[in-house]
């Protein structure tokens, strides 16, 4: 079941734009962010696919488009975003042409990704210290006599039992969450899309392939094409890897050429910077 909750977007025009900025008093700001960004790349409007790519260099304007489309429908953050004093006007003169949005629906960015590994490492120095506590209580527990004299002993006795009947790392492994920490970086990252891409939403997602290894990146871009062809889901994705250009179908803008049009992912200089690389060292494979 393929969806296409996303039809199209329309950004502002320079007239629009033009029009706006001169009632602003713009010595009061620093800048007129996210204005100016689109039509230097005669960029007007973006037709949506299942799977949709934001291609370009910093500054390109990938991840503005986004926060753009976050801002309109409204979909889940999970880390804040500050925008700017002209981001919420900006995006009120887009014109989004769309269906409704399911619940579920998220924008996943790489602040979120590090937060969630940032939280997996506090929660393990949480564990290591429990754990050192635990080998202390099973030596205890297993070397100190308890006699059970009455119901008062019945818990300590207990726990001696157990800590006799057991090794010191069952008794300790028992006692303890799993140490998510067994897992990698990259490994853990991957959990996290996995985990929040569910059935029939649409999940905006920048730059997946921070924290992801080559082997990882491409174990996610099947899952996201799956998830786009069998399960309902459809993702606009800001990315240069191309491990997600060369999913199968995706429909792919290049925004830093201009104008910024639709391409092919062997089109783009990124990838083709690989392509001659790999190519030159061939006789070295």
């Amino acid at each position: 079941m393929i969806n296409v909750f996303l039809k199209s977007l329309k950004l502002q025009t320079d007239q629009q734009e033009v029009a706006f900025l001169l009632g602003q008093k713009r010595t009061c700001y620093n800048g007129v962010y996210p204005y100016k960004i689109f039509p230097e790349k005669e960029l007007e409007e973006v037709e949506f696919a299942p799977i949709t790519i934001f291609y370009g260099g910093n500054g390109s304007g990938k991840t503005t488009l986004l926060n753009i489309i976050a801002e309109l429908t409204g979909v889940t953050r999970h880390s804040a975003f500050s925008g700017s004093a002209f981001f919420g006007e900006y995006a009120d003169g887009c014109n989004l042409s769309a269906t409704e949005i399911p619940q579920g629906s998220q924008i996943l960015t790489s602040d979120d990704v590090s937060d969630y590994l940032l939280n997996i490492r506090y929660l393990n120095d949480g564990i290591d210290v429990r754990r050192n506590e635990l080998f202390a209580e099973y030596l205890d527990r297993k070397y100190t006599s308890h006699r059970l004299e009455s119901l008062e002993d019945y818990d300590n006795w207990k726990e001696y039992q157990d800590a006799k009947s057991k090794t010191q790392s069952k008794f300790v492994k028992s006692r303890l969450m799993r140490n998510v920490d067994m897992q990698s970086n990259g490994e853990t990252a991957m959990r996290y899309y996995v985990e929040r891409i569910d059935e029939n939403a649409l999940y905006l997602i920048d730059e997946p392939e921070n924290s992801l290894s080559a082997a990882l990146q491409q174990e996610l871009a099947d899952y996201i094409v799956k998830s786009a062809r069998f399960f309902g889901c459809q993702f606009v994705i800001a990315t240069h890897s191309p491990f997600f250009l060369a999913m199968p179908g995706a429909k792919i803008y290049n925004l830093d050429s201009i104008p910024a049009e639709e391409c092919k992912w062997t089109e783009l200089p990124n990838v083709r910077a690989y392509y001659e690389f790999f190519k030159s060292h061939e006789n070295e494979f």
